[in-house]
């Protein structure tokens, strides 16, 4: 397989180290180098886990440049039958056997228990950031396990939150404390959390960062963005305004609503929050109108993203005509579909995206125009969805069309999104006392 020079430098800095991280901005490849470093590391037993929706796309990448290639053994670990060949090769092989390599899902990962027993294998993580917290289930699962090699893959591993960096530390063998790394490179402060009236230890900002880049160097981390090795084409962002509906304004007052039926009560802050958002979404005839406009004023493939199941169903419903047909050829990409056929298709085509199911991890470029129907209050999605179409491959300048209406809670997600902050209750009960709701 042959790589751009800069996954070969990539390689190259991390030579002399069995246990790396590649934290290169999506679009660089960093699939590519993953793999060639397993490669390299010659295990005979190898282990992949990645998001669910990505275990497909990571068989057919180690199918094609692993196993016609090397005569590597690939399984698919989420399939019990390919799981039990797995094993029962782990178990049985003798020296001079080619190599195995498992692929699974961090969900599916630590329901199964004979993976806490290998040995003397290769652990790959795709997107390492999903283990930042390790108290969760599967992140205690990988931390619990004892790979000889560990290569960790992300684009975003922080999302600029040094404090989350500390599971991956310790698996790269930076045998630092959770304690001792926070006093010396992360800054806090005693709050008190204005829900339950205790004092919290709030993180409020970092010290020592380029001492902790070094250190993160030392044990086999390598940055890199796409900036530093590509010159990628213009990004234009595009506000699509729309009124606040009546709805917003009285929910936001009186805190329930009954609309077509269904009673909306926002009891708590998250609940509220959470309402206000659809208010101004698929409840909002305008935006709704507005969304079909933009569809209307282009035949270039366009990517959506959403939040809820609801605007999905609102989007396509709008887009439906009277003979019950799409307008135009549809992908989906949600917690249930994973389907790019209309995307690769048709030039024409409309993909939906959930944003938790894929804004990391797929590649988009043949479009270069994304609308968002609604906004995430992450962040780390935000900034991984503008990525999808703004990547290697991408020729064309890249439009990014934001449906926003002015004066709501929308407004304010898309403040703090643009400073790299989740939106977060507190941000949303300050907003409420600004506008005195």
């Amino acid at each position: 397989m042959e790589l751009y020079p800069h996954q070969q430098t990539a390689l190259e800095e991390t030579r002399q180290y069995s246990r790396v991280a590649y934290y290169l901005d999506m679009g660089l490849g960093k699939t590519f180098v993953g793999s060639e470093k397993m490669r390299e590391l010659n295990s005979p037993v190898n282990l992949i886990v990645c998001q669910k929706s990505k275990v497909e796309d990571w068989e057919k990448h180690m199918i094609e440049n692993y196993a016609m290639d090397h005569c590597w053994i690939i399984y698919n670990l989420t399939d019990k039958k390919d799981f039990e060949r797995f094993f029962k090769e782990v178990k049985t092989r003798k020296s001079g056997d080619p190599t195995v390599c498992g692929i699974i899902n961090y969900d599916l990962l630590f329901r199964r228990a004979e993976i806490a027993h290998l040995t003397g294998f290769t652990l790959m993580l795709d997107e390492s950031s999903i283990i930042q917290n390790e108290g969760a289930k599967r992140s205690k699962f990988v931390l619990g396990l004892h790979p000889d090699n560990v290569i960790l893959l992300s684009g975003t591993p922080t999302a600029g939150k040094y404090e989350k960096l500390w599971s991956q530390l310790h698996l790269l063998g930076w045998g630092i404390s959770k304690d001792l790394f926070y006093k010396q490179y992360v800054t806090t402060e005693w709050m008190e959390d204005s829900q339950s009236g205790f004092r919290i230890k709030v993180v409020t900002g970092y010290k020592n960062v380029d001492r902790l880049k070094a250190k993160l160097a030392q044990h086999g981390a390598v940055f890199m963005k796409s900036e530093d090795v590509f010159s990628l084409p213009e990004q234009s962002f595009i506000s699509v305004t729309s009124k606040i509906p009546g709805c917003y304004k009285k929910f936001m007052r009186d805190d329930v609503i009954t609309i077509d039926g269904r009673e909306y009560v926002g009891d708590t802050t998250l609940s509220k929050r959470i309402y206000a958002r659809m208010m101004c979404s698929f409840l909002n005839r305008e935006r709704v109108a507005a969304f079909v406009d933009l569809v209307h004023s282009t035949e270039d493939r366009l990517i959506v993203f959403y939040n809820f199941n609801e605007e999905l169903n609102t989007m396509l419903e709008a887009l439906t005509t009277y003979t019950g047909e799409m307008e135009r050829p549809c992908s989906i990409i949600n917690g249930e579909k994973n389907d790019l056929t209309a995307y690769d298709q048709y030039e024409n085509s409309i993909t939906f995206i959930q944003y938790q199911a894929g804004s990391m991890g797929v590649n988009l470029q043949k479009a270069n125009k994304i609308i968002y129907f609604s906004l995430t209050d992450r962040s780390e999605l935000f900034e991984q969805s503008k990525k999808r179409i703004h990547r290697i491959g991408q020729t064309q300048p890249c439009f990014y069309y934001q449906m926003i209406c002015p004066g709501t809670v929308e407004e304010d997600i898309l403040e703090a999104l643009k400073m790299r902050k989740d939106y977060t209750d507190e941000l949303f009960k300050a907003y409420q006392a600004a506008h005195h709701c």
